[in-house]
């Protein structure tokens, strides 16, 4: 499993929202660009950037984010208002590595299987979870769609991965719930765990469930787990 870290971008600024709820800032950093550089310098061998600002409607910050994959020297992937073929080939053509669909993608299975087809091994499907149910629009939103209905939609699609952020635990620093175990086991697909790893136990804890990364903000940008424990003998 490999620690990713996360730089996500609101009003043009690297935020960490608690349960993305606007308002809810514990970080604050004024240069996504800087924050990605300094995180590959500290030894992260893969970056997360999520587009809150795209995904909530207002001016995108695509030009940073086209900056950080050209010059990080790490894979990247990256997620937030993503809804058309248009912009899933433009950040696949500037380089990301994968590229991550929510809302739409959940709203419209027809659409995600055929950008999964289009684009094989480059979509990451970020099936967030609130009350153990699937959570939409800025995790505002209940989807009216079982999971295990999902899981049986994304079964046969050549995805990259599943992104599950656990909703009811993000952001507060208090560890991950056990709901995050249990749907690593049950997905049809490799997954990428968000969401309350805030020490090396709880990576230690996703990892022997099968969790093929994980996401981590709060607790890295704290110094609440420390840049060495990306080098602990659980990361592969």
């Amino acid at each position: 499993m490999i620690i990713i870290p996360a730089v996500d971008m609101m009003d043009h600024r690297v935020v960490q929202l608690v349960g993305g709820v606007p308002g809810s800032e514990k970080i604050t950093m004024p240069d996504p660009f800087k924050a990605a550089m300094d995180w590959v310098g500290k030894g992260a061998e893969y970056l997360h950037l999520v587009d809150l600002d795209a995904a909530f409607g207002k001016e995108g910050n695509i030009d940073v984010i086209k900056r950080i994959i050209s010059d990080s020297g790490v894979p990247v992937e990256v997620g937030g208002g993503i809804r058309s073929r248009e912009t899933v080939k433009g950040l696949a053509d500037a380089g990301a590595d994968r590229i991550i669909l929510g809302t739409k993608a959940i709203n419209d299975t027809n659409w995600l299987i055929d950008i999964s087809n289009e684009f094989p091994n480059k979509i990451v499907l970020a099936l967030d979870t609130k009350n153990n149910e699937i959570t939409v629009k800025g995790w505002q939103e209940a989807s009216p769609i079982p999971l295990d209905r999902m899981f049986d939609i994304i079964r046969e699609l050549p995805l990259a991965g599943v992104l599950n952020t656990n909703v009811d635990v993000e952001g507060q620093g208090k560890g991950i719930a056990d709901a995050q175990v249990d749907f690593i086991k049950r997905c049809p697909h490799k997954v990428i765990a968000s969401g309350g790893i805030t020490t090396e136990d709880d990576a230690v804890r996703l990892s022997r469930a099968g969790a093929a990364g994980a996401v981590v903000g709060v607790s890295i940008y704290t110094g609440l787990l420390e840049p060495w424990a990306w080098n602990t003998p659980w990361h592969a």
